[in-house]
């Protein structure tokens, strides 16, 4: 006679355990160790926004909102010098390519003579009435000369007049073409076989800041880089703007940056000094000639209303040449 056993009843045999619960390895004989679950961050999330969910969509908005600032602030930066390193590797596109250093000589004046011959006579100049004085014409030639010396003696420099049309009684004739019709008229002052092929004009600029910026512009849009040094040639008593104003309002390194300052002429030092005083003090308190008297005379430097072509040639400092401000221009700059 068969006995038979219901499943579940009481009166069942006891299971019998062969094997401890859990993975166990039937080769080695030894109980695996189990493993905790993974934390899933889809569930964690899902199991926050059930909690907090209005805490939760106000950190991903936060997130997203800093994401959006960091990119806007460092993107365009990071576009901007890998597009200048592509072009500046790329030098076939610029005709004087070689070239690192930039010399500038600031104009002061335009030659309205049809000759050639009269260069240090002061009537061949357009001169405005505080510039009227015996020996002021000298003063002009002396500078282009020294322009020239300083590049012949750098093969890596291109010397650069600087200047606009910016007397209207002397017809729309550019001080930078002033300046390098004298220094050709000069024959280079001995130095044309050297210097006559990388000297080049910039003929937009209407004050000192603009001779700077300008020419530095120019700079990288005939050699596809910006200057590696920068030497500036003008008056003596005029360095202090150069060096300390508007180097420092475009950040220029300070070691890489020289001024060759000539002396202006002996009847007029005393009148020229005090004047320089008053500029300087207008460019510590508006360092970009952008606000008050030095824009007035700046748009008064503008007879012909020439366009200014900058910053097409240097789209890597346009930022620069929209500031407007007294403190220092904050924002990227290739050589700062």
């Amino acid at each position: 006679m068969k006995t038979s056993y219901s499943f579940g009843s009481s009166n069942s045999p006891k299971s019998f355990q062969a094997y401890p619960r859990g993975d166990f390895d039937l080769e080695s004989g030894i109980p695996k160790k189990s493993r905790k679950p993974k934390n899933n961050p889809l569930r964690m999330m899902r199991h926050y926004y059930k909690l907090h969910p209005v805490l939760l969509l106000l950190i991903c908005l936060s997130v997203g909102i800093t994401i959006l600032f960091l990119l806007s602030v460092y993107g365009g930066q990071f576009t901007m010098v890998s597009s200048y390193r592509a072009e500046e590797g790329n030098v076939d596109n610029y005709p004087f390519s070689n070239f690192r250093n930039l010399v500038m000589v600031a104009g002061h004046s335009v030659y309205t003579s049809s000759s050639c011959e009269k260069v240090d006579k002061e009537d061949a100049w357009y001169l405005e009435p505080y510039q009227k004085h015996p020996g002021q014409a000298a003063t002009f030639v002396t500078h282009i000369q020294k322009g020239v010396e300083i590049t012949a003696d750098d093969d890596a420099a291109l010397l650069v007049f600087s200047g606009g049309e910016t007397r209207k009684d002397a017809g729309p004739r550019s001080e930078a073409q002033s300046y390098w019709i004298v220094a050709e008229s000069k024959q280079w002052f001995g130095k044309k076989e050297s210097v006559r092929s990388r000297a080049l004009t910039e003929e937009h600029a209407r004050d000192s800041f603009e001779n700077l910026l300008f020419s530095v512009c120019r700079f990288r849009e005939l050699t596809g880089k910006y200057p590696h040094n920068i030497t500036v040639v003008g008056y003596d008593f005029k360095e202090e703007r150069f060096v300390h104003l508007h180097r420092s309002a475009i950040r220029f390194p300070e070691a890489r940056f020289l001024y060759s300052g000539t002396p202006s002429s002996q009847n007029s030092r005393e009148a020229a000094v005090k004047g320089e005083a008053l500029v300087r003090t207008q460019f510590q308190e508006d360092p970009y000639g952008c606000l008050g008297s030095l824009r007035r005379k700046k748009l008064g430097r503008d007879p012909f209303h020439r366009s200014i072509p900058y910053p097409n040639g240097c789209p890597e400092i346009k930022a620069l040449f929209r500031y407007c401000g007294t403190a220092p221009f904050p924002d990227y700059l290739p050589w700062a």
